[in-house]
């Protein structure tokens, strides 16, 4: 997993509040556990006119023009905007998985649903709460221009805009830690390695017999 210092990004706004994984990643996508190729199907049924299927080629689907990620200002985004509950529903890790893919790597609402909260912090992406009066002025600022672009930095812990404004967030030590060194839940397990070879020797002077063949 790549590690997440800082991130300077365009940002598009999705306007709609309780996003559900099913609406990220529909439930035809999901049998693949791959982690990638997922980002042409990020918000399949509203980025596209017709039903994808897995394996599909995406770019000669036609495309929804009023989707935001569908729009020209908005291509090449790597900072989504959102509403409250965002990534409510299942608890799907293709939802993140599809994010990652497309190239988000931060995504910045009221309030997130909690296993969606927790599976993107485990797959690098950033996912940051705002009040929601500042989340509307920047609704209100991306929508007002084109090639809006926010400067994320995630060991100060702050957002700055284009206009010089710095916006101030929380986020859990632990959370931050993962994402400014690139760990996943396996990263984490072999920082303890050591400890974890210590621990094996041990066990088989304790109990031979589980470690004979």
């Amino acid at each position: 997993m790549e590690a997440f210092t800082t991130l300077n990004g365009i940002v598009a706004p999705l306007d709609r509040p309780n996003v559900d994984t099913d609406a990220i990643i529909p439930k035809q996508f999901l049998k693949s556990i791959k982690r990638s190729g997922f980002g042409p199907n990020l918000f399949d049924e509203w980025r596209y006119l017709d039903q994808g299927q897995p394996g599909e080629d995406c770019s000669k689907r036609p495309v929804n023009p009023d989707f935001v990620l569908n729009q020209t200002r908005y291509q090449n985004t790597q900072i989504m905007l959102g509403r409250d509950n965002f990534g409510c529903g299942s608890s799907r890790e293709h939802a993140p998985w599809a994010f990652y893919d497309y190239g988000i790597s931060c995504i910045i609402a009221p309030s997130f649903a909690d296993i969606f909260y927790s599976n993107s912090f485990k797959n690098g992406i950033l996912l940051i709460k705002l009040d929601t009066k500042v989340i509307d002025c920047l609704f209100k600022e991306v929508e007002a221009t084109v090639g809006y672009k926010l400067n994320i930095d995630l060991e100060a812990q702050s957002i700055t805009t284009p206009s010089d404004e710095s916006i101030t967030f929380e986020i859990d030590g632990a959370l931050k830690h993962r994402l400014l060194n690139g760990l996943d839940d396996i990263g984490l397990s072999l920082k303890n390695s050591e400890d974890i070879q210590a621990y094996e020797e041990r066990q088989k002077l304790l109990t031979p017999w589980l470690f004979s063949h």
